[in-house]
């Protein structure tokens, strides 16, 4: 969360904001309501930039929310400056430049601006996608006057030296205090370990942090935060009309980037063999395992088995198999967990608990013990059953807010997944049976080629 969107949060309330606490309240209340409906609705539309636009209309409260998603994320880096992407994205609120008639803004009158409007605006980059969110009220004088801040700070970002020199050194020290994390050491093993090569398992260092200068992220975002390959989601209290010009002002900013050719990012290689690391940490009361391999991209056609059976397998919390295994039957772990994390490339599968050191290797052994048998035998019907009535029975709670119906909009369009995806969701879960979920689990993973990572082994 960017300085802005922390100030709109913790500031003190000017009038918007009181208006945009209170309308935040009636959300809360009247999500469960919005979410009931049958079905969402989508409109697509493609801008003459070339970007995609996703509006969905959802007039029970006044405000709005908008997100602009760019092929720009980690996966973007350059070799030698790891992070810039983030660092990119975090500095977009460092100020903005005189322009058009207006003055110059430092970051601390940017964020008073934001105040004023009781607005939030931040950016974010993960290893995909270069994300920048709006949200706003849709009383007309505050909506315009927030989405032409919006496209100005998109248009004209200082790209400020200074606050990129402060913030470089949180940025080490916080390096620095990872080092001593067992837990932070573990996820970054295990990630040069499952992706190899692959951009997806490249973390920055100090050295590249310490390389980034303010020139390398104006660049970076000239290069790669472009309307051509740009993606706008919508969802709020507007009209068509309306959506079509918030996302020719916000696009508008962006344009004079032009369209510069990207290269193609390679995929993730399949392991080859086996990767078992155990590192000691002496400072470490408990073990940190991690468990995995290179697993599926979210275009994957498997992706419901995986999903359902990966909730039998490990998320579903205390109703897993590797929860019963694991914790009930031998106490070897308060809780353990299993997840895919697809992007547009293969994403780790992952499975993960804390133990004692002494206790590490046994753990292991029966983490993975439990996949081999689950991919043997499948789940049973009566597992199949109880997973299915809670996915589909907790939908709803997947957009009972327009931020959250933000998000699945953007994943849909992101994705390539169809427009009634929300409508069929349900539908999709209730066909998987026990042998879809026993072939897609053979097909995507091989238990005799995991990477295993043990941080606060015994000596």
């Amino acid at each position: 969360m960017n300085r802005s969107m922390m100030a709109s949060m913790n500031g003190s309330m000017n009038r918007p904001a009181r208006r945009f606490a209170r309308w935040w309240a009636a959300l809360a209340l009247s999500g469960l309501a919005a979410a009931a409906q049958a079905a969402i609705p989508i409109q697509h539309w493609t801008h003459a930039s070339g970007a995609r636009v996703f509006f969905v209309p959802s007039p029970a409260l006044p405000m709005l929310d908008v997100q602009l998603d760019v092929d720009a994320g980690s996966r973007r880096d350059p070799v030698g400056r790891r992070g810039l992407a983030a660092v990119t994205a975090g500095q977009l609120d460092s100020g903005l430049l005189a322009a058009d008639g207006a003055p110059a803004l430092d970051e601390n009158r940017l964020t008073e601006a934001w105040l004023d409007l009781g607005a939030q605006f931040g950016a974010s980059a993960g290893s995909d996608r270069f994300t920048v969110q709006l949200r706003t009220l849709t009383e007309p004088d505050l909506l315009a006057r927030a989405v032409a801040l919006a496209a100005r700070q998109l248009a004209h970002p200082a790209w400020a030296p200074q606050p990129w020199q402060r913030d470089r050194e949180r940025l080490l020290a916080a390096l620095r205090e990872a080092e001593n994390q067992p837990a932070t050491l573990a996820g970054r093993r295990f990630a040069a370990a499952v992706y190899g090569d692959h951009p997806y398992g490249a973390q920055p260092a100090a050295a590249d942090y310490q390389a980034i200068t303010s020139e390398d992220q104006r660049d970076f975002y000239r290069r790669h935060v472009v309307a051509c390959r740009a993606q706008v989601s919508l969802v709020g209290a507007i009209d068509r009309a309306e959506a079509e010009r918030i996302a020719d002002r916000l696009l508008a900013a962006l344009a004079p980037h032009g369209c510069p050719p990207v290269s193609a990012v390679p995929e993730v290689a399949p392991l080859a063999a086996p990767v078992d690391l155990r590192l000691p940490f002496a400072r470490a009361a408990q073990a940190q395992v991690l468990i995995g391999q290179p697993g599926v991209s979210r275009s994957d056609p498997d992706f419901f088995p995986l999903f359902v059976g990966n909730y039998i397998l490990g998320g579903g919390g205390f109703v897993s198999r590797l929860t019963t295994e694991v914790r009930e039957r031998r106490g070897l772990s308060y809780s353990v967990y299993s997840y895919f994390s697809p992007g547009r490339h293969a994403g780790a599968f992952q499975i993960g608990l804390t133990t004692r050191p002494d206790q590490a290797d046994q753990a292991v052994a029966v983490a993975r013990d439990t996949l081999t048998r689950f991919m043997a035998d499948g789940p049973t019907e009566a597992e199949l059953a109880g997973a299915k009535a809670f996915l589909v029975n907790g939908f709803a709670l997947r957009f009972d807010s327009n931020r959250k119906l933000l998000d699945n909009v953007a994943n849909i369009g992101w994705n390539g997944l169809p427009l009634d995806y929300l409508d069929t969701w349900t539908r999709e879960v209730e066909r998987v049976t026990a042998a879809d979920i026993r072939r897609a689990f053979n097909r995507v993973l091989q238990p005799d080629r995991l990477v295993t990572v043990v941080v606060g082994a015994p000596q």
